[in-house]
Order: structure tokens, then sequence, then C-alpha cells
């Protein structure tokens, strides 16, 4: 293995624990509403509190992250992850979960940002869309692996397990990093000073190129993030699948996803990026129609419907971050990334919590208003391709 891919590699697996651990929550929905007897707006809010403690953290981070070795703000934000996530499985209250995903999403925010600032700067730019996608095939690998292997150890014991396996795989994390990550000090030398907050700031708003990158970040997490955090809820109480069966979704979505990841990536590098990310949004508009207004339908038609899902839904992110990394030049590209990651946990954050609001419950259990939702969030997903061309590549 040479040392781009040694690199890649570590970075999928970090992002791999880190993804598992956001995903995990969301198909434990039902047991966790029954286990805390909580309503679909404070299962939202349980969502959410992870996502913008995150982009807190994020934003305060853009001030600090370009001063240090990458790899140093690595090794620290991943041990600080893998804590937070070993206290996720001894919380036995709502109020205490709450408190635990809050502080590990202070850890996870500045993780995700330091993983996209490694691959900016260690990747040229003509193959940094194809090495988005091998990273990011490890949101495929953890709805293959991590979620439905946490979904069985739910089912062994309770929610409390899938945490506490996480957290010690998290924990081990660790290894790869200091054996295959390079000391990373490039982008200091870029930095005549450390300019201060405020200075940071300025930098990015007074850029109408970063800007637009993340207005068009937040506009993807909109159309993503309103509708994710209730496909589990919604497929028991609706459409007839049992808990047990809601694995097949992340099973099957996420082994397909394995293999288009990849390729969309290599697709956006050749046939350009904008082009590509504007074929996969609509693409994915005709599967969160039909998954957010389908009834009771058979178990087998769902399972088309959230597999083209997954497949165009994730497949959006591999060109779009792309874009985002090459419209900042080197030397300010860790606090920018801080700042895309900061807007985008909080918008995970609001867009959940959003559709915890529009979503209701009815009086037989069911969900109701998902549909509305599913309308929304195909909306933000047409205004995400018209923000798209107006984005340029600096690197």
């Amino acid at each position: 293995m040479n040392k781009e891919k040694a690199l890649l590699f570590t970075l999928a697996v970090i992002q791999f624990s880190h993804i598992t651990d956001f995903m995990i929550l969301m198909p434990l929905g039902p047991q966790l509403m029954e286990a805390f007897s909580i309503k679909p707006s404070q299962f939202a809010l349980l969502v959410s509190t992870y996502t913008i403690s995150a982009g807190v953290s994020g934003f305060v981070g853009a001030f600090f992250i370009d001063r240090f070795d990458r790899r140093k703000a690595l090794i620290l934000m991943a041990a600080g992850f893998a804590l937070g996530t070993l206290l996720c499985s001894f919380s036995y209250t709502y109020e205490m979960l709450l408190i635990t995903r809050s502080f590990t999403g202070i850890f996870g925010g500045v993780l995700g940002a330091l993983i996209l600032a490694i691959i900016g700067d260690a990747i040229p730019n003509d193959r940094r869309a194809g090495a988005m996608g091998m990273v990011m095939a490890s949101f495929s690998a953890a709805s293959v692996f991590g979620v439905p292997a946490g979904l069985f150890l739910a089912s062994l014991s309770d929610w409390h397990l899938p945490f506490l396996i996480l957290g010690i795989l998290a924990s081990l994390t660790l290894l790869p990093i200091m054996r295959f990550i390079p000391e990373m000090v490039g982008h200091i030398d870029k930095c005549a000073d450390n300019p201060t907050p405020l200075e940071i700031i300025r930098k990015v708003t007074s850029n109408g190129n970063q800007m637009k990158a993340l207005l068009f970040a937040v506009v993807i997490m909109f159309s993503h993030f309103t509708i994710v955090p209730f496909i589990s809820p919604y497929m028991v109480a609706n459409v007839g699948f049992t808990e047990q069966q809601i694995t097949y979704i992340y099973l099957i979505g996420g082994g397909l996803t394995i293999f288009t990841a990849p390729l969309i990536g290599r697709l956006a590098d050749r046939h350009g990026r904008v082009k590509v990310f504007s074929i996969v949004v609509l693409c994915a508009s005709i599967p969160m129609y039909f998954m957010t207004t389908l009834g009771e339908t058979p178990v087998w038609v769902m399972l088309v419907v959230t597999s083209f899902f997954f497949i165009f839904g994730s497949g959006r992110f591999i060109p779009s971050t792309a874009m985002i990394t090459s419209s900042v030049l080197p030397q300010n590209r860790g606090s920018f990334m801080s700042f895309n990651s900061a807007a985008r946990q909080m918008t995970n954050g609001l867009a959940a919590y959003l559709g915890g609001l529009i979503i209701a419950e009815g009086e037989n259990g069911e969900l109701v208003n998902y549909d509305w939702v599913g309308y929304f969030a195909i909306a933000m997903g047409i205004v995400s391709i018209l923000i798209s061309r107006k984005i340029k590549s600096v690197d």
C-alpha cells in the first residue's frame, strides 16, 4: 500500500466510526422513542443536539485549526470523539443522552473538517473528487456493516451496547492515525501570520465565492436532513416494516453505494463536478418523493426506493464536497472547512428539528406530514443546483 492509499484508508476508517456513530441513532429511533417515551420532536432534538454541538465546535475551531499540525489535531479530536461515544453507552436517561451526544459532537464537528482539510492538502485537485469518493465510501461501509451490526448488538442487549462497542473501535483508530498520517505543517508555512478570529471571519465573509460555497453546503443539508432522521420511524409506523427489517434499508442501500460512490467521484473528475452533481440531484428527487409519500407498501418495493435514495442522495455529496474544498486556497482551507463543517452540522440539526416540528403522530401511531417534508427537501435540491453553477475553483 503506497503512502497516499494508506492515508486515504486511515481517513476512511476514522470517517467510518464517525458516520456510524451519527447514523446508528436514527435506526434506533423506534427503540429510543419507546424506551424514553418521547415524541417525534424530542427524538429530533436528540439527533439535533449532536449536530448543533458539532457546528458550534467547528465554528470555534475555525479560528485555530490552521495554526497547528493537522496530524496532532486529528489525534486530539479522534481521542475526544472516542471518549464521548463511550460516555453515550453509560447514559440511562433521555437528559443524560442529550448531554453525552452534545459532548461527542464537540469533537465530531472538528474531526469532519480535519478529514476534508487533509484530503485537500494531500491530494492534487485533478484527483480530489476521486479521493473524496474513496473516503466517503465509508458512508456506505457504515450503512452495510456499522448500522446492521449496531442494530444486531441492540437486539442482543439494548441500545447502549452499540455505543460501547463503537467507542472501543473509535479508540483503536488512533493506531493507524499515528502510523499513516504524516506531519502536515505546509499550510502553516504558507501563512504569513496567525490571523485573529475577526480577520478569519472577514476573510470568509468578504469572499463572495466562499460565501456561495457555504450557502451551497447549507442548502444541500436542508435537502437531506429534513427527511433522513425519520426514515426508520416512518417505515415502521406507516409503511409496515418491522424493526428488524430496518436493517435491510442500510444493508442494501449502503452495499450499493460502496460501488457507486467511487464511480460518481470518477465521473465528476472526468465530466465536470457541476454537471454530475446536477444529474445526481435530479435523480435523487424521484426516490425522495416516493419515500415520503407512500403509505403501506410491500417491503421489497420500498427497499428499491430507499436503495436509489442511498445511491443518489449520498452521491450528491461527492462532487459537491470536491467543489467546496476547491473554492479556497490551501493556507485558508482548514479554517474555511471548519466554517463549512460548522454550517453543515448546525444546518443538520436545524433541518432535523424542523422535520420533527412538521411531522406529527396520528391517532393510530402513524406519522403524518412526512410528505410535506419531502416536498421541501426536493425544492432545496433544485435550489442547490442553481447555486452550484456560481461556485468557482481557485485551486
